[in-house]
C-alpha cells in the first residue's frame, strides 16, 4: 500500500513540473524577444534618419539649383551691361582739323568702358548685345573757326553737330536713341575744313549706354 502511494505521489510531482515547463516563459525566449524589438526600435529610428537625410538633401538640391540659376542670371545681367565715355584728346588740351576729307574722330581719353564695346584705337561703338542704345556726342569749337560733328550707324549719318565761326566759343551737342543689332557701329566724324577742340573747361566728347536688351 505505501509503495502504491509513493508512485501516485511521483506521478503528480512530474505532472506538476511539466505543466510548470509548459507555462513558464523561457528566459532566452524573452531575451530574444528584448533583442528584436530594440532591432525594431533602431531600424525605425535609421528610417526617420534617413527620411530626414533625404529631405535635406532635395532642400540641398534645391537651393543649389536656385543658387546657379540666380550666377547664370548675374553673369548674363552683367554681359549685358555696356556704357562708355570718351573724350577726344588724351592731353585733354589742343585741337584736331582741319582736314580735306571727314575723318572718324577717335576718342583716345577713355573714362569708362563697361563691356569693352567701345574701340579706342578705331573710335568705333560695336554693339555687343541686340538692344535699344543711348548715344550722346559733344563737339567744342573755338571763336572764329568752323566746328561740324556728325553721329554714323554702320556709315550713316543719323544727327549732326555745327558751329559756324562764333565770335567767341562754338558749342554744341547732340543725343539719339538707336536700336542695334549685334554688330552694328556707332562712330562720330569730323567734316572737312572744320575744327574740335579739347581744353580743361570743355573737350570734345563721345559716349553712350545700352538701354534695354531686345
Amino acid at each position: 500500500m505505501m509503495a502504491v502511494l509513493q508512485m501516485v505521489l511521483l506521478l503528480c510531482a512530474g505532472s506538476s513540473l511539466a505543466e510548470e515547463d509548459l507555462f513558464t516563459p523561457n528566459l532566452n525566449n524573452i531575451a530574444d524577444l528584448e533583442k528584436l524589438k530594440n532591432m525594431d526600435e533602431r531600424i525605425q529610428k535609421l528610417e526617420e534618419t534617413l527620411a530626414t537625410v533625404l529631405s535635406e538633401n532635395e532642400v540641398l538640391k534645391t537651393l543649389k539649383e536656385h543658387s546657379q540659376k540666380l550666377e547664370f542670371l548675374q553673369k548674363e545681367n552683367e554681359a549685358k551691361k555696356v556704357a562708355f565715355s570718351a573724350g577726344l584728346l588724351e592731353s585733354e588740351t589742343g585741337h584736331t582739323g582741319p582736314f580735306n576729307s571727314v575723318i572718324t574722330l577717335v576718342y583716345k581719353k577713355v573714362f569708362s568702358n563697361i563691356g569693352g564695346a567701345y574701340d579706342s584705337n578705331t573710335g568705333v561703338f560695336t554693339a555687343p548685345v541686340k538692344g535699344a542704345y543711348y548715344f550722346k556726342f559733344y563737339g567744342h569749337g573755338h571763336g572764329g573757326t568752323t566746328m561740324a560733328v556728325s553721329l554714323l550707324k554702320n556709315g550713316k549719318t543719323q544727327c549732326s553737330v555745327f558751329a559756324w565761326k562764333p565770335t567767341s566759343n562754338g558749342n554744341g551737342s547732340n543725343g539719339v536713341v538707336l536700336t542695334l543689332e549685334i554688330g552694328d557701329q556707332i562712330s562720330t566724324q569730323l567734316w572737312a575744313n572744320t575744327w574740335v577742340y579739347d581744353d580743361p573747361a570743355s573737350y570734345t566728347s563721345f559716349g553712350g549706354f545700352l538701354i534695354f536688351p531686345l
